[in-house]
């Protein structure tokens, strides 16, 4: 109960008498581009023959990342098999020459199925001749599901929020929260949606998490590599704390992603069914190659070999979470361009507050401490600088504005102000200030990356999709 992988929306316009309401059937668009097929770390999700996209329960290892690429919210986690599901098109009607239940049951024939590609087809005769539209053209995901007559306050998920109640229920907290953000509910006029379906944030304070841990043991192990490079010697703190820390970030990365998981027990489905165009999948390999150059760093020392070594594996551990935001394509605060150098900035920035609070205790010269705190000064320096350009700019779109806004003047404004932002300029003022000082900077430089993480995962996932 209260899970569908069909739902029809309501929207209610204009004011009374002169009031409509306008009906939409939400379901999974088919695409032929689907973003969901290539986030998918195992291929349980796949494109039949006939263009239908399928989904295998035995496959997938409920990460997840699926529900963030879909622009549709069609994607669902299972409350029975805790695997991902949604409409399939009834393939298996489909496979024994039935139409899909929906079609069947619709007592107006509203509902149109058949072969796009056959030009004698009825529904290819249909989307030739009258005007449709698609939900989310601006994604270029190819969606193939087409609505005639649909009203655009149904379609466009920022056109109707929510009120205070629904016509039979009460919306879930996470829209009605959007709702608030979108502005004043009671505008003259203004459609608003009276019946939709309930779609939780997918990711929360696991993922948050996780970004600071892999950025810690990522940003320590390069700035090690890049001391000896640079000939600065880190004493104990390059010998042995950057490689600690590089293994407890990577290991403890790994753990909270397979903690997060639905099914928990099919982790391993990652590296024995793999799915070559998901990021999910690289990022587990550079977790486990970070693991590995830290153990051997640990064990043999700062050889050239591992030195050279460490900068990409490092640069690849802290910054691949870019490229697989990149493929969440239902979340477009996280389509950014600059997020892969952002991240390695914040790596910078938390790997060396975390080498300055060991710094006291292992006796380090003048030159290695100025390393590490002027390493710390300019990375929190680049990562308030990329923080300007993804909010204080022009957005791309308007759920782009929407996420930005809730960021830095809607919900999360004050922590990502005074949490966020500001711990990092006083953690960077305070580690050009002696190796005391300098404890207290790397700390705050931690707390500030996980309250701005905390906002961003969570803004990104805040703005509604269907």
């Amino acid at each position: 109960m209260g899970q569908f992988r069909t739902w029809v929306k309501y929207v209610e316009k204009g004011e009374f008498p002169s009031t409509t309401r306008e009906f939409g059937v939400m379901r999974c668009n088919h695409c032929t581009d689907a973003p969901c097929i290539k986030i998918c770390p195992t291929k349980a999700l796949f494109k039949r023959d006939d263009g239908i996209v399928d989904f295998d329960g035995d496959n997938c290892i409920g990460c997840k990342s699926c529900m963030q690429a879909c622009p549709y919210d069609a994607i669902y986690i299972d409350d029975e098999t805790h695997t991902a599901a949604k409409c399939n098109f009834c393939a298996h009607r489909v496979d024994q020459d039935l139409e899909p239940a929906c079609v069947v049951v619709c007592p107006t024939h509203s509902i149109w199925v058949g072969d796009l590609d056959d030009p004698e087809s009825g529904i290819s005769k249909l989307v030739s001749t009258q005007p449709t539209t698609v939900r989310s053209p601006e994604q270029d995901t190819g969606p193939n599901v087409f609505y005639l007559g649909a009203d655009h306050a149904v379609l466009d998920p920022l056109a109707a929020p929510v009120d205070d109640t629904y016509i039979w229920a009460r919306p879930d907290e996470q829209r009605l929260a959007a709702a608030r953000d979108a502005g004043p509910a009671d505008e003259p006029g203004r459609p608003r949606t009276t019946l939709n379906t309930a779609h939780p944030r997918p990711w929360g304070w696991r993922v948050t998490t996780y970004l600071w841990t892999k950025g810690a043991g990522a940003g320590a192990l390069l700035l090690a590599a890049l001391a000896l490079i640079a000939g600065v010697d880190l004493g104990p703190v390059g010998r042995y704390v950057a490689p600690v820390l590089a293994i407890l970030g990577a290991a403890s990365t790994g753990a909270l992603l397979v903690w997060d998981l639905k099914r928990p027990e099919r982790f391993m489905y990652l590296f024995l069914r793999p799915n070559p165009t998901s990021w999910l999948v690289w990022g587990g390999v550079a977790l486990c190659a970070c693991t590995g150059v830290g153990g051997l760093w640990l064990l043999f020392g700062d050889m050239s070999v591992l030195r050279w070594a460490a900068i990409p594996v490092a640069v690849l551990t802290a910054g691949y979470t870019a490229f697989l935001f990149g493929q969440a394509e239902g979340r477009d605060l996280w389509q950014s361009p600059i997020l892969f150098w952002h991240l390695i900035a914040q790596a910078g920035m938390v790997g060396a507050g975390a080498l300055l609070v060991a710094a006291p205790f292992a006796g380090l010269d003048d030159d290695a401490g100025r390393f590490l705190a002027w390493a710390l000064v300019a990375s929190a320096a680049a990562h308030l600088l990329f923080l300007a350009l993804e909010y204080g700019g022009r957005h791309s779109g308007r759920a782009t504005a929407f996420a930005a806004h809730l960021v830095v003047r809607g919900r999360y404004a004050r922590t990502f102000w005074l949490a966020g932002v500001l711990p990092v300029v006083v953690g960077a003022a305070l580690a050009l200030l002696g190796p005391a000082a300098g404890v207290a900077g790397g700390l705050l430089v931690q707390a500030a990356l996980v309250a701005y993480e905390s906002v961003y995962v969570r803004a990104g996932q805040d703005v509604p999709l269907s």
